[in-house]
């Protein structure tokens, strides 16, 4: 059976954002310049599906929006349909609830799911998020607090610690 997926693209002040919804639940959400990368996501969790022009739920656009405008609740009542495996379910529901502006190494998070020594797997599972801000892997930096990958470019990882009041120089 194919799912039905709607595509959506808002502004930001750090490039336009592609958000994937299913219903008012948000499936896939990331920055343009990275669609392959979303579809390919979209199919290993959601298997054979359709993406569709059209608006995401107002909910999720206004989210998006009152985040870029500073709003530390901004995701409040907003869930994302990942279908992770158990794993990337733990890693992202930590992520969830690291703070605004906060920053952890891999290991921190590894620990934080009490799985210590699963860091590689942790770091797999962060680079498989597919809602990119609301799941937000861009708090995820190296051991040593410098800047690591970010699917949507360090550029824009560092404007993103920057804009929750916690940029790329401190920790």
């Amino acid at each position: 059976m194919t799912v039905q997926l709607t595509g959506d693209t808002i502004p930001t002040p750090v490039g336009e954002m592609l958000l994937v919804t299913s219903g008012d639940a948000l499936c896939a959400a990331e920055f343009s310049g990275y669609e392959a990368r979303v579809r390919a996501l979209l199919r290993r969790h959601h298997g054979d599906f359709e993406l569709r022009p059209g608006a995401a739920p107002r909910a999720v656009r206004d989210g998006f929006a009152r985040y870029f405008g500073g709003d530390i609740e901004a995701f409040a009542g907003i869930a994302p349909l990942t279908n992770g495996t158990p794993f990337q379910e733990s890693v992202w529901a930590a992520l969830r609830v690291t703070k605004w502006g906060q920053r952890l190494s891999y290991s921190e998070l590894a620990a934080r799911i009490g799985r210590p020594r699963a860091v590689r797997a942790v770091g797999l599972a962060n680079g498989r998020n597919p809602v990119a801000i609301l799941i937000p892997c861009h708090r995820i930096v190296g051991k040593n607090g410098s800047l690591t990958g970010y699917a949507g470019g360090l550029e824009r990882k560092a404007w993103l610690l920057d804009h929750e009041g916690n940029g790329a120089d401190s920790r």
